[in-house]
């Protein structure tokens, strides 16, 4: 391109944009938006295909800041190109409720990608964003209709790329050859303590390519705009490859005093470097947010480009309606995230006997008939597809290069995969759901929350869920992890007790569209539970349910997950004893908080007090359910390498126990 005072002119607008809203609320960081603000130009005015009137166009391309502290460079690109994003928003930078918070918060700002900061997420996000491109461009391309053609942008930082989750998220992207990904390396070499070489002193090209990417350098990224742009195009030309450009920029430029320093990183300039980074950029120091007509009037430019780029696309879908009624209806539904219509959950859920059966075996037959009526399900495990019972039969790995294949082989690379989940969501269109041990969700918990954070339907399949693994012993045997995972708001931990139990937690997870679920399951068989003398399994909606009762019960036994099979076998001997008792499944926590107080009261009625719950996991958080006279039976300890029958005998996991506890409370 060739390089006018023009583009100096808004690229310094981006600047000091950033530098007075972070001075304003004396709060966040100036560094970034000063020295990526050359290339995050170059990429929005030259080659990011988008529509700042409709930043939900399917096609558009996504512009994910993983680097997302330095989010006013993108509130700044934000608003200057005609989003819904005011300057009083810009003014209001990091406050309370505005639109402007100080990392991206993904549905909170129009035109947000994903909400970023914690690093190397971001990297990953795009990631997914690529693979979702690739998935939905072979289910809905055809001969003379190509209605998905759009690529993924990610801006890093040295931060993200030190981060483990972007060397799994690279290396996985490389293999697949997402040749629609391409990232922008800020390298600076500062981060918050000082010279990144403090800590950091790898060829990360180098890695990159022997992760199997296409890389390419620019020496300078303060000025040298044609080279910028002839970058990015090289990128975009190359489709069997995602794409790194090493861009080598001075954190915090301009600033006379701080450039180049992790001064600049976290901290406001201050006033008077304020002043002075203005003059050394030719702006007038008194004027604070100044956005020069000029400077407007060309990023404007972006609403009618992207005006015009959707009223193309528009015209192609229009076409292809035409052709393809039936897959345009199926489009229309996936990106509103429905299920298709009058879909019956009655015909498609398979129906299971009273046999005895492990929870990851039933749930894998749901997801097997799930499949095959929905097209937008897509997922993966973490090389361990034959123990989650989660891949599906006849559907093929997914192929990055074509789209092609449901069954996503994420490696051992825990971390990423739910990361990448996240951003298969993000993009939207499909259904996304992932696997693993429920002892390595420990390894996911930072891309889980974030799903949380964001609303994301992402659905987890969690198996060998507690001490009932075995003899794998206690670094394998999950304990404190349903404790964990419930304390985090907006995720539904559901932990069903058979396999009516197992096809309604399917069921609900995908009626969820705004938040993740995680679905934990046995590695051993549980009993087969007769449902024409019990409760039905549809209660787990509810959260928890009367799963069986007894006239004039003097107690609650509350179980989830495997132990209800022995909270009804100790039901039956209390009643041979003249103790009856009500039996309460329990599986999902969040689902039964957010149930009326009636119904709520319903099952756990107040004047019952004599309640004792069962879990094969840490009792903690239990009390809010037991209440303060009622009592928890779990395991406030690490496992042990044994059958599973001998662990649950050593543990007081049994009904003899549970009995003898109940008794104790009713005597």
């Amino acid at each position: 391109m060739a390089t006018n005072d023009l583009d100096f002119l808004c690229i310094n607008t981006l600047r000091t944009l950033a530098i007075d809203a972070v001075q304003k609320a004396d709060s966040g960081h100036p560094g970034l938006p000063m020295g990526a603000a050359p290339m995050a130009y170059v990429l929005w005015q030259k080659h990011l295909k988008h529509n700042p009137a409709d930043p939900a166009w399917a096609d558009r391309d996504r512009f994910v800041l993983s680097a997302g502290h330095g989010s006013m460079l993108l509130y700044g690109l934000l608003h200057l190109t005609g989003y819904q994003l005011s300057m009083d928003d810009l003014l209001s930078f990091r406050q309370f409720e505005s639109k402007t918070p100080g990392h991206p918060e993904y549905g909170y700002t129009s035109g947000v990608e994903a909400t970023t900061g914690p690093l190397g997420q971001g990297h990953a996000n795009a990631v997914g964003m690529a693979l979702a491109e690739r998935a939905l461009a072979h289910r809905f391309n055809k001969p003379g209709h190509t209605l998905v053609d759009h690529f993924t942008y990610a801006l890093i930082s040295d931060g993200d790329v030190m981060e483990g989750v972007t060397c799994e998220a690279a290396s996985l992207a490389g293999h697949l050859k997402l040749g629609k990904l391409i990232c922008l390396y800020d390298s600076n070499d500062v981060t918050l303590d000082g010279p990144a070489n403090l800590c950091f002193s790898e060829d990360v090209g180098k890695r990159y390519e022997a992760y199997g990417w296409h890389v390419q350098h620019v020496k300078d990224g303060n000025a040298d705009l044609a080279a910028l742009d002839a970058a990015i195009a090289a990128a975009k030309a190359e489709t069997h490859k995602p794409s790194l450009i090493v861009i080598k920029t001075t954190i915090g430029f301009g600033s006379p005093n701080k450039q180049g320093k992790s001064s600049s990183h976290g901290s406001p300039l201050g006033p008077d470097e304020i002043a002075l980074t203005k003059k050394a950029l030719g702006w007038d120091p008194e004027k604070k947010f100044f956005v020069p007509d000029e400077a407007l009037k060309n990023f404007r430019r972006a609403l009618e480009q992207g005006k015009a780029a959707q009223a193309a696309w528009q015209q192609k879908l229009d076409a292809y309606a035409k052709d393809s009624p039936d897959l345009a209806e199926e489009w229309r539904r996936r990106q509103m995230n429905q299920l298709p219509k009058g879909f019956d959950w009655d015909a498609v859920l398979p129906q299971f006997k009273n046999e005895a059966a492990e929870t990851r075996g039933t749930a894998g037959k749901v997801l097997t008939a799930l499949s095959a009526k929905l097209p937008e399900l897509l997922g993966g495990d973490a090389d361990l597809g034959g123990s989650t019972k989660t891949q599906v039969k006849d559907q093929g790995f997914f192929d990055g290069q074509t789209g092609a294949g449901r069954n996503i082989a994420f490696g051992i690379r825990e971390h990423a995969m739910a990361a990448i989940a996240n951003g298969v969501a993000y993009h939207g269109g499909l259904r996304i759901y992932d696997a693993t041990f429920f002892c390595f969700s420990d390894y996911m918990r930072p891309a889980v929350r974030l799903a949380a954070i964001s609303h994301l339907p992402v659905i987890h399949v969690w198996t060998h869920d507690s001490v009932g693994l075995g003899e794998d012993g206690p670094t394998h045997e999950a304990v404190e992890h349903l404790a964990a995972l419930r304390a985090m708001p907006g995720l539904y931990t559901v932990r069903p007790c058979d396999g009516a139990e197992s096809a309604e937690a399917w069921r609900l997870a995908l009626e969820r569209t705004k938040g993740p679920t995680g679905i934990v399951l046995t590695r051993q068989k549980v009993a087969g539970l007769d449902r024409t003398k019990l409760g039905h399994a549809r209660g787990l909606h509810q959260g928890a349910y009367v799963l069986s009762d007894a006239a004039g019960f003097k107690a609650i036994i509350i179980a989830s997950g495997s132990e209800v099979q022995f909270a009804l076998t100790a039901q039956a001997d209390l009643q041979k004893q003249g103790v009856p008792v009500r039996v309460v499944s329990m599986p999902c926590w969040e689902a039964f908080r957010a149930q009326p107080q009636s119904y709520k009261d319903q099952v756990l009625p107040p004047a019952t007090t004599a309640r004792v719950s069962i879990e094969a996991g840490a009792t903690f958080g239990w009390r809010e359910w037991v209440g303060d006279k009622g009592i928890a039976i779990g395991v406030d300890r690490y496992g042990a390498s044994a059958p599973w029958e001998v662990i649950y005998e050593k543990l007081g996991l049994t009904p003899s126990h549970l009995v003898s506890v109940v008794k104790q409370l009713v005597k």
